[in-house]
C-alpha cells in the first residue's frame, strides 16, 4: 500500500496484466478517505459553489491527468463534479487510478481554480 504522501509523489505507467484484488483497493483506499469503490471504479463527488467554479475544477482536473496520461470519467453538473477512475487495460483498478485520486485531492484542496 502507498501512502498518500507517496501517490502524490508517483507518476501513472503503462498498465497491464490484472487489477489490483478486492482486498488491495479496500487497503489503498485507505489513503483516499473520501473515495468509495463502487461498480468496479474508485469515485468521489466534489462540491462547489456554483458552475463557473465546477467548470475551473473540471479545467484543472483535466491538464492535471493530461499530464499524467490517466483519464477519468466525470460527471459535471452544476455545483458538483463526480470522479471516477478506473483502468482499461488491465480491467479494473490498478495504483494508476489511485495516483490520480491523490492527485485530484491535492488540487481540490488547494482550490487554485476558484
Amino acid at each position: 500500500m502507498m501512502s498518500f504522501e507517496q501517490l502524490l509523489q508517483a507518476h501513472c505507467q503503462p498498465q497491464v496484466g490484472r487489477s489490483l484484488t478486492a482486498s488491495d483497493i479496500r487497503d489503498q483506499l485507505a489513503a483516499l478517505l473520501e473515495w468509495q469503490y463502487k461498480d468496479g471504479r474508485i469515485q468521489r463527488t466534489y462540491g462547489f459553489r456554483g458552475y463557473f467554479d465546477t467548470i475551473a475544477f473540471v479545467n484543472a482536473l483535466a491538464w492535471m491527468v493530461y499530464r499524467e496520461d490517466h483519464h477519468p470519467e466525470l460527471g459535471v453538473h452544476h455545483n458538483r463534479c463526480v470522479v471516477t477512475f478506473s483502468t482499461h487495460s488491465v480491467g479494473g483498478i490498478s495504483y494508476n487510478d489511485f495516483i490520480c485520486a491523490a492527485k485530484v485531492e491535492a488540487l481540490y484542496s488547494q482550490r487554485p481554480f476558484i
